[in-house]
């Protein structure tokens, strides 16, 4: 089952959260004490339903909940912003604290991993635990941020149909060096229907600004800050390579490492098995039952 809880965000925006509970066994005439709290963090133009199958193996154990983080999802899209990283950041200790989480496991997927390591070193307080997912340490520089824009601009919007947009961003999309039909599923979740086809969810302009805040600089300083166990997870064609997943496992104090075969950058979504295989036993190593 999934539930929506609508939190405040940083300057009053409107985000959405969406938990997800296991079903009540049936005959059991009570309720179950929640479990310890787990955060879910989508990337960059990702929604909280990206998180659904991880959710539901979660919820057996733990009260997991995904946030559309602000720009993104059924969250609110201020047209100004801000949608920089401390903003973002705000937004998720506002979702912590108000959906009572404390202490937190931050499990977070490219941006929404770097969102949840700046977290931890703010608040170590808030956060018991991490999972960072292909997410680098390192700047990206301003080449990386035109070769967005670009990539923005090819876009063949609006699409037709839904199965349109499967197609390109699974195989037509000539940034891919092979087709990938979960990619075009997920971007198939980003999309809804307008009067002239489908459209994104989101703003292209306002992802450009948020990535604008932290493409330019390095975390390694923050990441060093992170006082919690935390896992670093790649897949061998995502974007975050051996070495500098292996150097920021080196720099946290309290870090491991684990690489999902056959996945790329969405490796919870491309290797969901996979994925589970990687990140359940850390969790069982650090978190109550």
């Amino acid at each position: 089952m999934v539930r929506r809880i609508d939190v405040s965000g940083a300057g009053g925006v409107r985000l959405a959260a969406w938990e997800f509970t296991d079903p009540p066994k049936a005959g059991s005439g009570r309720e179950e004490a929640p479990g310890p709290g787990v955060l879910l963090l989508h990337g960059l133009l990702g929604r909280a339903a990206h998180w659904a199958e991880t959710a539901r193996w979660l919820a057996t154990r733990h009260r997991a909940v995904a946030l559309d983080q602000r720009g993104h999802g059924r969250s609110e899209r201020p047209a100004e912003g801000p949608f920089d990283r401390s903003t973002y950041v705000d937004d998720a200790e506002a979702a912590v604290e108000q959906l009572g989480l404390a202490p937190v496991t931050l499990i977070g997927h490219a941006m929404g991993a770097l969102t949840a390591w700046q977290l931890a070193a703010r608040r170590p307080d808030l956060v018991r635990a991490l999972v960072i997912s292909d997410m680098r340490a390192s700047a990206l520089g301003a080449a990386s941020q035109r070769e967005w824009a670009d990539w923005f601009r090819s876009w063949p919007v609006p699409f037709a149909t839904l199965a349109d947009v499967r197609k390109w961003f699974g195989e037509d999309d000539p940034t891919l060096e092979r087709p990938n039909p979960s990619r075009g599923d997920f971007f198939a979740e980003v999309m809804a229907e307008r009067s002239d086809g489908w459209r994104p969810v989101f703003s292209c302009r306002q992802m450009l600004k948020a990535r604008e805040a932290w493409v330019h600089d390095a975390h390694w300083e923050e990441l060093a800050l992170v006082e919690c166990p935390t896992l670093v997870v790649r897949g061998p064609d995502g974007e975050l390579g051996r070495a500098e997943a292996q150097e920021m496992v080196r720099v946290l104090p309290r870090g491991q490492y684990a690489e999902v075969a056959d996945a790329g950058h969405l490796v919870h979504y491309d290797q969901p098995d996979g994925w589970r295989r990687a990140v359940e036993p850390f969790l069982a190593s650090v978190l109550p039952v």
